[in-house]
């Protein structure tokens, strides 16, 4: 995997486009300078769960006994789940649940920026190549920036699309996801079957 794919990948796991309409709901009752704030704020939170998971979550790994094809089959059911709540119900279906005031860390950074598929995507990355780290490195931030972007600029985006343009962009970022996570799930059975053989 190239370091564009890595990031394309990693976009399309943050999922900001579906993620426009949550932070919306969760932001509404603030006004429009802090409503910026809060949304820096929770993507810096963000970047910063997926830059610990990049480096350490390997030693993690291994002191847990975690194979590579291990953490490429969860990655790709996890990925696999999501893209197709993605597709069928939407990403406010996945994260349910009520929130009161001003949302910090839980539910804008995590889970809804940092998931379990993204930080499954970074582990994975980091454990099949470690020498190739300021590639992954320059991937997420890459990934990040965009994705913040994007949110920063969500009410203007939400006028532009519409409800109707930013579900139909989301479903068609499911559908990309399921071919990415059948292909991750693919790939991790493929792994254990090469070690069950030596």
């Amino acid at each position: 995997m190239t370091a564009v794919s890595a990031a394309v990948l990693l976009f399309l796991v943050m999922d900001p486009f579906g993620n426009i309409p949550l932070f919306m709901v969760y932001l509404r009752d603030l006004p429009v300078q802090r409503q910026r704030r809060i949304v820096l704020r929770e993507m810096a939170i963000a970047l910063g769960v997926l830059v610990v998971f990049l480096f350490f979550g390997r030693y993690v790994l291994a002191l847990l006994q975690i194979s590579e094809s291990s953490l490429g089959i969860a990655g790709g059911i996890i990925l696999f789940l999501i893209a197709v709540s993605m597709v069928f119900s939407g990403g406010e279906q996945l994260f349910g649940g009520q929130y009161s005031g001003e949302p910090f860390i839980v539910p804008l950074a995590i889970p809804l920026v940092a998931g379990p598929s993204c930080m499954a995507t970074v582990l994975l990355l980091m454990a099949r190549e470690p020498h190739r780290w300021p590639e992954w490195l320059a991937a997420l931030v890459a990934a990040w920036l965009v994705g913040s972007a994007i949110l920063l600029l969500a009410p203007q985006c939400s006028r532009a699309l519409g409800a109707r343009g930013l579900m139909a962009l989301e479903r068609l970022m499911g559908l990309l996801l399921t071919t990415v996570a059948v292909q991750m799930f693919v790939d991790g059975v493929h792994r254990a079957l090469q070690a069950a053989k030596l």
